[in-house]
């Protein structure tokens, strides 16, 4: 009996999550082109004030990588009103926390407080937004926690350059060709008033959008924007027209060194549609099957059943232009490239000609109706969300319908995905090696 009341409990829960997820919002315009996204929440006591700015690595030129990352740095030196090295300092003492995060494709930036400090967390972006300090001294200071990063991050971490040797190689003309944390040499030679140009170019309110989520009264927060947002000029938005890359229809291999490494990986990388597309959706479902969970079909054939690889995974990651899904193999002893590229290969033509079962299809959208229950249950994730969604895929609310695309992904739909994008002569074939001594 009693196991019987705790299984109704759980489905109780699990209804209410799902309800839980029809997230309520309004949007709209200020006359100086700055979106506003409220939310109101008034569960907890706090409240995020994020603004998500549509400039990322790709905004960038050759010989000038790292801009849209620098300013996720140099952004919190701070404004007339905000003194050097006070940032930090008046968020935590008030009870809140902050951050940014810089992509390929947009930078955001958030302060999280309890609710009696909204009114802070909204006057600090428009502070951001309205007249940055962007001097020599921040500039110098900056580029060494950059270059600093970079090489902790990417340089000195075992397979830390993977990534960006999978974006070199899978795009020859549009920008994603770098990584969102540029070069060394160009964050050297970059000089203040390009900083300071950048600035003026992409942190204008009509590239931006505005969030407010959490314990919030939305007509006393609108005078809050209207105030502090309201008279900031409008800029100039400049046409997004990157250089397209030619699709892939012969296969191409490559070698990369890593002097971090003592064990080879291979990466087969395809260059597949844009994250508004049905597709992407259908690739993700995609990559779980393949590699997410030790039941998943390539850890347990590869991993625990044949031992021929020490890790193995697929991953579809989607950008607003393109998208990357790419498998990444580590071999076991002395399993051979050839091996790995075999079963792999293996795999994909099992999906091209073989509807998975129904079994595992039904895991598939357990898994992410968790993940779509799991995804906002936090007032940040909210507000991450709601603005991802009008920044990049054009509509606010995806945060409501994203689940019915997944829903409505057939087992047909995963097979014809794997024929349509998942053929040998799609592909960049990487061989990442230890660097000889």
């Amino acid at each position: 009996m009693k196991k019987r009341l705790l299984s109704v409990a759980a489905v109780a829960f699990f209804g209410m999550a799902l309800n839980a997820q029809q997230i309520k919002f309004e949007e709209y315009d200020l006359p100086n082109g700055l979106h506003v996204i409220l939310h109101q929440d008034n569960s907890a006591p706090v409240v995020t004030t994020g603004v998500m700015y549509h400039v990322g690595a790709k905004d960038e030129v050759k010989g000038r990588t790292g801009f849209a990352h620098f300013f996720e740095h140099l952004l919190f030196e701070g404004t007339p009103n905000i003194k050097r090295g006070e940032w930090f300092k008046i968020v935590s003492s008030n009870g809140g926390q902050n951050n940014a995060n810089t992509t390929n494709d947009r930078t955001y930036y958030y302060e999280t407080f309890p609710s009696n400090n909204e009114q802070l967390g909204l006057w600090m972006e428009s502070e951001r937004l309205r007249h940055a300090v962007i001097n020599q001294v921040g500039v110098d200071t900056q580029r060494e926690v950059v270059k600093e990063e970079k090489r902790l991050r990417m340089d000195n971490q075992p397979y830390g350059n993977l990534f960006s040797t999978v974006q070199k190689n899978l795009f020859t003309n549009h920008p994603y060709n770098w990584p969102t944390i540029g070069s060394m040499e160009d964050l050297n030679s970059a000089k203040l008033e390009e900083f300071q140009a950048f600035y003026k170019k992409y942190y204008v309110p009509n590239n931006a959008t505005l969030v407010v989520a959490g314990d919030i009264k939305p007509e006393q927060t609108k005078k809050w924007i209207q105030e502090y947002y309201g008279a900031i000029p409008k800029g100039t938005i400049y046409p997004k027209n990157y250089p397209k890359d030619a699709p892939i229809t012969q296969e191409k291999e490559v070698t990369a060194t890593d002097p971090n490494i003592q064990l080879p990986a291979y990466i087969f990388a395809y260059r597949t549609p844009a994250n508004k597309e049905k597709d992407a959706y259908i690739l993700d479902m995609l990559s779980s099957y393949l590699s997410s969970g030790k039941s998943s079909v390539l850890y347990k054939k590869l991993v625990d059943q044949d031992k021929k690889a020490l890790q193995v995974q697929a991953f579809n990651q989607g950008l607003e232009d393109y998208g990357i899904f790419a498998f990444f193999a580590i071999p076991m002893g002395q399993t051979t490239k050839q091996t790995l590229q075999t079963d792999i290969d293996a795999e994909i033509k099992k999906l091209q000609t073989t509807l998975i079962s129904q079994e595992d299809y039904q895991k598939l959208q357990n898994q992410f109706e968790n993940q779509f229950v799991n995804q906002n249950s936090s007032i940040q994730g909210i507000a991450a969300s709601l603005a991802t969604n009008h920044v990049l895929m054009g509509d606010t609310n995806l945060i409501n319908k994203e689940i019915d695309i997944y829903r409505g992904i057939t087992r047909e739909d995963l097979q014809n995905a794997a024929k349509k994008y998942l053929n040998p002569n799609q592909r960049v074939v990487i061989n990442y090696v230890p660097e000889k001594k």
